[in-house]
């Protein structure tokens, strides 16, 4: 009896082993499989995002034939009075270019610090500007998300592509911008986003801001007229209608100009309370 018994238990052993071998051969093809189906996604999805990217490039302009130059002319729209009721503008029109040399470098350093502190020593692409936009995305539960696109990025994105926020546009504009810094010098590069960037009220380019909000060449801005535009394209329907916005974002401009070591405080301070008289 008790070899029987003992017998009983071997066999119930032996089955049971073999469960567990079974069990763990079955966990390592599981694995194995789902490793396989990974990269199998990945290496899918990597080859589709690169071909939706190539396929943007290509589609884009050569980035040898960017024009900053004015493509056409605004359209005055007037009732049966002569009136003004309306203005169209797109966005090669209205624009008078400028040279760089015509750009105060106080305009030309509230445009860097406010937009592209590291304009002057990037390739195009800012890495610590995408690290500090993706930190204070996840550091506000993506309720607060800075922009990360260098002054190159953005002359990419106006001359080359359209403005839909797509991911692969936007990959896509990071290569161009690569491209646009080994064939442009800085200079180049900031003259043709000076006359390209968006002001508001159908303002394109620096000329025209400068004589559509205060009768002026870009040369004869004040600095507290320079710097309350340089504030403006980062939402420029907005504070083109709300000057109490745009005085608002002036400020920000200041203060960036003085961390950027552009500006002292005391020059700051001078120049925040001039704009107590600005008339907009």
């Amino acid at each position: 009896m008790n070899y029987g018994k003992k017998r009983t238990r071997n066999r119930e052993h032996e089955l049971a082993s073999k469960g567990t071998m079974i069990r763990k051969k079955f966990n390592v093809i599981f694995c194995k499989a789902l490793l396989i189906c990974f990269f199998a996604v990945v290496i899918v999805g990597g080859c589709s995002a690169f071909g939706v990217i190539s396929g943007i490039i290509a589609s884009a302009p050569s980035i040898e034939d960017i024009d900053a130059t004015p493509t056409g002319y605004l359209t005055t729209v007037l009732d049966n009075q002569g009136n003004q009721t309306a203005t169209l503008v797109a966005s090669g029109s209205n624009r008078k270019y400028v040279t760089i040399n015509e750009i105060p470098i106080n305009l030309q350093h509230a445009f860097v610090a406010i937009e592209d502190e590291r304009f002057y020593q990037h390739n195009g692409i800012d890495i610590m500007g995408i690290l500090r936009a993706g930190v204070t995305a996840v550091k506000t539960g993506f309720k607060r998300q800075e922009g990360a696109s260098t002054i190159t990025q953005q002359l990419a994105k106006n001359e080359l592509f359209t403005q839909e926020k797509q991911m692969a546009r936007k990959a896509a504009e990071m290569f161009a911008a690569r491209d646009i810094e080994d064939y442009y010098s800085k200079q180049q590069i900031f003259e043709m986003y000076a006359n390209t960037i968006y002001f508001g009220s159908g303002y394109y380019g620096i000329a025209e801001a400068a004589e559509g909000y205060f009768g002026k060449e870009p040369a004869q801005l004040t600095d507290t007229e320079a710097i309350y535009l340089a504030g403006m394209p980062n939402a420029p329907s907005t504070y083109a209608s709300s000057p109490e916005l745009a005085f608002k974002r002036m400020q920000v401009v200041l203060k960036r100009m003085v961390k950027c070591r552009v500006l002292t405080q005391q020059q700051a301070d001078a120049i925040a309370a001039d704009a107590e008289n600005l008339t907009v």
